[in-house]
């Protein structure tokens, strides 16, 4: 037998640096947060507010944070799962729902800030390329787009959230080139092709489809919605209004009170005695 290099011997492990643990785990991109969160010096202690959003399988989780030392914190939250207070009661993660979204968490950060009045972004959904300008003393919020580790691609519903954030009265650095309707080879972007997903057309269109030449699959794929007593025809109006409840009230539902006596279940095993846990 020849010889035969050790590459991992033992001082490749004596030199060895463990990566850190969200790495391992495959959660964070540090490469990206790193300059997500780095402030310029000349600014102090000045928080970096970052637009940080993630996809569950049911849930879409909007929140704006920035990074401390003891980790981020954050200043406003808001969840699909409240939609349904705004008449959306199903189809929670499609685009249509991550706009309401996005729309929800800019209001109800504006409305923390008093600037609800001052920066009241786009009223009426048009898929227009929309900047928000400074007016009177105070500027509008700032803070710039978290993706996370989720794919970038055109049309992606993180997308849905950043318009819905923008025309919410946000100012958020972005361009048109990752929405629907743009086109890469000339170069134009189709506003009334992003109206139309962001008021969920592409849902109605197929719900249409399947009643017509499939029943039982839309029994199927659609069982929500017929349970709701959603139509495809309803769709458009079922967001459009559900946008204008989101405007007149974005403030976070108030806390259940707990009853009195209230113990949170434990699952811990009940402590024993000395004499219990000799005669076990």
């Amino acid at each position: 037998m020849g010889f035969v290099k050790v590459v991992k011997n033992k001082a490749y492990f004596k030199r060895f640096q463990v990566k850190y643990r969200r790495r391992r785990e495959g959660k964070t991109d540090y490469f990206a947060r790193k300059r997500l969160i780095i402030q310029n010096k000349n600014k102090y202690n000045t928080p970096k507010y970052r637009l940080v959003v993630r996809f569950s399988n049911k849930t879409i989780i909007a929140q704006v944070a920035y990074a401390t030392i003891e980790g981020d914190k954050v200043v406003c939250d808001a969840r699909s799962s409240e939609l349904p207070r705004y008449g959306i009661k199903t189809g929670l993660t499609n685009y249509p729902a991550s706009y309401a979204v996005g729309l929800l968490l800019a209001r109800r950060l504006n409305q923390k800030y008093g600037l609800d009045e001052t920066y009241v972004g786009v009223e009426e959904v048009d898929g227009e390329e929309y900047l928000v300008e400074k007016e009177g003393d105070k500027g509008a919020f700032y803070c710039v787009l978290d993706t996370g580790l989720a794919r970038t691609s055109s049309g992606a519903r993180i997308f849905g959230v950043l318009k819905g954030a923008v025309d919410g009265g946000l100012d958020i650095p972005h361009s048109s080139k990752r929405f629907p309707g743009y086109n890469a080879e000339s170069g134009d972007y189709d506003a009334g092709t992003h109206r139309s997903r962001i008021l969920g057309e592409h849902i109605s269109n197929y719900m249409q489809t399947l009643l017509d030449e499939d029943e039982d699959a839309y029994k199927r794929q659609f069982s929500a919605y017929k349970k709701e007593g959603i139509m495809p025809d309803m769709i458009e109006e079922m967001y459009t209004k559900a946008h204008a409840a989101i405007r007149a009230d974005p403030s976070p539902a108030p806390k259940k009170e707990k009853p009195e006596g209230y113990k949170p279940k434990s699952y811990k095993r009940a402590r024993m005695s000395l004499q219990q846990r000799k005669g076990r």
